[in-house]
């Protein structure tokens, strides 16, 4: 969630349509830097938290500071775990504990188009044409 998008809100909005409470876990800067590398996050933690909050979907907002939110899934025990569509289901953080206590595992679809990759590239070549 460093760049909110509409691809968000949709993703949100397909979880929270079979959750009864929607629990986002949202990395820290340092574990984004170690999943993205040193020029990721463009927006600070806080903000990014604060940001996902405020999504109608969204009930709670949780920051980790580790690579995988595993310590925060063992934590909350959730019955549903939602992940993107472009995790496979075999590494899925989390996955074993959720399944081991009769919870679900769901991936979900991105909205086409959509990426805060895509946004970024976007940016450095409206920033090009401008020089």
């Amino acid at each position: 969630f460093d760049l909110l998008h509409a691809g968000h809100l949709s993703y949100l909005e397909k979880i929270k349509q079979r959750a009864d409470v929607l629990i986002v876990g949202v990395n820290s800067d340092a574990s984004v830097r170690e999943l993205k590398g040193s020029g990721r996050p463009l927006v600070p933690a806080r903000e990014r938290a604060r940001l996902v909050a405020a999504l109608k979907p969204v009930d709670f907002v949780v920051l980790f500071a580790e690579k995988t939110p595993l310590r925060l899934i063992r934590s909350i025990q959730p019955d549903l775990l939602a992940k993107g569509a472009d995790w496979k289901q075999q590494e899925i953080a989390g996955k074993a504990i959720v399944e081991s206590a009769g919870g679900r595992v769901m991936r979900v679809p991105f909205l086409k188009g959509h990426s805060t990759t895509g946004l970024i590239q976007k940016l450095k070549v409206s920033q090009r044409r401008k020089r």
